[in-house]
């Protein structure tokens, strides 16, 4: 299992604002490309063929559609306005990620610029 912030979206559920941020760092395509590119899933961009075999996404697994964000801007009252991004990731094998129960993201309360990510997994 890899763990943590990556600070890359992988597609637009990811990210309030898509075509604003297409050339801002975390949603380049090449950076985009590249994450993708390891995780085996349907919840990408379109930018790659994802792999055959490779990570799953855990949030993506048990959340495959749904739009939440674990980082949020400083500024301009971002978090207040969910305009935020998903960029804090739990990759795991596809053995693991068969044990998924469910992926809970929590903006409140507010420990930092980032929200706490939380997989259950069976035993």
């Amino acid at each position: 299992m890899l763990c943590g912030d990556w600070n890359i979206v992988r597609a637009k559920n990811d990210i309030k604002n898509w075509t604003g941020n297409q050339k801002n760092s975390g949603c380049l395509p090449h950076e985009r490309a590249w994450l993708n590119g390891l995780i085996a899933d349907a919840c990408h961009d379109g930018l790659v063929v994802p792999p055959a075999h490779g990570w799953k996404d855990a949030f993506r697994v048990a959340r495959p559609e749904a739009v939440e964000y674990t980082w949020w801007s400083q500024r301009g009252n971002a978090r207040a306005n969910n305009v935020g991004w998903r960029i804090d990731y739990q990759l795991c094998t596809p053995g693991i990620a068969a044990t998924i129960r469910d992926a809970v993201i929590f903006p409140t309360p507010k420990f930092s610029d980032h929200a706490p990510l939380l997989v259950e997994y069976a035993a």
